[in-house]
């Protein structure tokens, strides 16, 4: 096992027009398992879900991506449900969630998980509730030291009316984290007035080794201390869905630097450039190809291998 993701796993309604919705498999944190372990590396997912007719959908898709599943415990609460709409190129979500399953998670004892993990990723909305935002925070405390923590915000800011609340939680959740994946459109709406290098800074002096923001079709950048920021564009597809293209870019980092020969957070200043660069190419890829489908749906590793070699 190499992959450990922590969070929501739900059902998303895609806006098919009006008032009519078709449902899929989602949530930030299950989207990064699926992809994870699509890409081909083991990954196992801790939550919790539902014994309903939706928390036995989400059981078969883990089972069959492969994921695995002997972290996630289930309960009779509701699972959530979250309605998606797109809206000039960006995904607009309502939710239902107040008190469902993947929203009280919280295992006891703490589970421990295997000595060979090598990322453990976190963030989304699996943070805005408690138990399980307390739950989360603890495991990766747990286990930060011998691994890489890799936390995306993922912003709601429609679920989170008090931002300055949120945001000294964000210090807490900073200083357990080794890389940081994130949005300009996050960013937008947590620090407005800062530019992307400004943010960046900030973050890195508290505790990560490693800034990614993510610009949709205008590409990435990196951010480390001490050394050049490095940029890559986006691919050129035909756009159907963005939905899970950013988690989908969380999960090809980690399996991109683990392809690398990666196998502690201290190589995230001592990687090179050139892997930099390939894992971020790698990274965009991957989703970009989750956004020439219909809702979260993140490839495999041959199709992004037959990708990159057209």
């Amino acid at each position: 096992m190499k992959i450990a993701i922590l969070g929501e796993a739900l059902i998303d309604f895609k806006s098919t027009g009006e008032l009519a919705f078709q449902g899929f498999v989602g949530g930030s944190s299950l989207n990064v398992a699926t992809a994870s372990s699509r890409l081909g590396q083991a990954t196992t997912f801790l939550t919790q879900i539902s014994t309903d007719l939706f928390g036995a959908r989400l059981l078969d898709h883990m089972r069959q991506n492969q994921i695995d599943v002997s972290n996630v415990l289930k309960t009779d609460a509701h699972s959530t449900l979250a309605f998606v709409e797109e809206r000039g190129g960006q995904a607009h979500y309502s939710f239902m969630g107040t008190l469902a399953a993947d929203t009280l998670y919280n295992p006891q004892p703490r589970p421990v998980l295997p000595i060979n993990l090598q990322f453990m990723q976190f963030g989304s909305i699996s943070l805005l509730s408690e138990p399980t935002s307390s739950s989360i925070t603890e495991i990766v405390a747990n286990h930060r030291e011998r691994l890489t923590v890799v936390f995306d915000p993922n912003c709601r800011p429609t679920l989170t009316p008090d931002l300055a609340g949120y945001k000294l939680k964000l210090e807490a959740w900073l200083k357990l984290t080794h890389l940081v994946k994130v949005s300009d459109q996050d960013l937008g709406w947590l620090e407005p007035d800062k530019t992307l290098q400004q943010v960046a800074n900030d973050w890195l002096s508290k505790g990560p080794k490693a800034v990614i923001v993510t610009k949709g079709e205008h590409g990435s950048v990196l951010f480390r201390a001490g050394k050049q920021n490095l940029e890559i564009e986006t691919p050129k597809v035909t756009v159907i869905d963005t939905v899970g293209a950013g988690d989908t870019f969380t999960a090809g980092l980690m399996v991109g630097l683990l392809e690398h020969g990666h196998t502690n957070s201290a190589q995230l200043e001592t990687h090179s450039d050139e892997i930099w660069l390939s894992v971020m190419r790698f990274a965009a890829v991957s989703a970009a190809i989750n956004c020439t489908r219909a809702g979260a749906n993140p490839p495999t590793r041959d199709e992004v291998r037959q990708f990159q070699n057209q």
